[in-house]
């Protein structure tokens, strides 16, 4: 099994993941209201950087953590393409956890686990204090633990490495260059 075994929907329908077959990708949980959203610039400088040579982000938003994407997914398109510029393909909002959690990040979670949260970054630590409190349940186990947690994959569809919210995009650009 690989990453190409899946599909997401899409404002076009379902889409397979067997259409990026060979490119890399970079799969990321987004949310429109997050503290982490300003990620959207750096993920669509990746993008743009890269995609000649291969490169592929794919963002699946998400309403699971405190509620930080409540809108349509048109909504939610608009919002990328107006505040942020993204040209990357944004598919249709769903979950990423738990019982009702889209397949493909059952099975991400399941090829990376969670590796703890990156100290340096300014948010880490708020971050970490919400969960204690507000969502403990989060911090069990490999499960996606907030928005922009990001799945890094090579050419033949395995996951290479899982990136948490704490992480920014630019920093994954020398682990992207490696597989292009």
């Amino acid at each position: 099994m690989n990453v190409y075994d899946f599909s997401g929907k899409t404002p076009k329908g379902e889409k397979s993941l067997r259409d990026y077959e060979g490119k890399v990708l970079l799969i990321v949980n987004t949310a429109s209201k997050c503290g982490f959203t300003p990620q959207f610039k750096e993920l669509e400088d990746l993008y743009l950087k890269y995609k000649d040579r291969g490169l592929e982000v794919l963002g699946f938003p998400c309403n699971q953590f405190a509620e930080q994407d409540p809108g349509t997914d048109a909504e939610i398109h608009e919002f990328c393409q107006l505040n942020y510029g993204v040209t990357f393909q944004v598919f249709g909002k769903g979950d990423v956890r738990g019982e009702n959690a889209q397949p493909l990040f059952k099975w991400l979670t399941s090829q990376k686990g969670f590796k703890g949260f990156d100290e340096s970054h300014p948010i880490a630590k708020i971050l970490e204090g919400v969960l204690k409190e507000k969502f403990p349940e989060y911090l069990e186990g490999d499960g996606i633990k907030w928005n922009f947690t990001k799945f890094l994959i090579d050419r033949e569809g395995n996951v290479v490495d899982r990136f948490e919210p704490t992480t920014v995009p630019s920093a994954i650009a020398p682990e992207i260059e490696k597989l292009l």
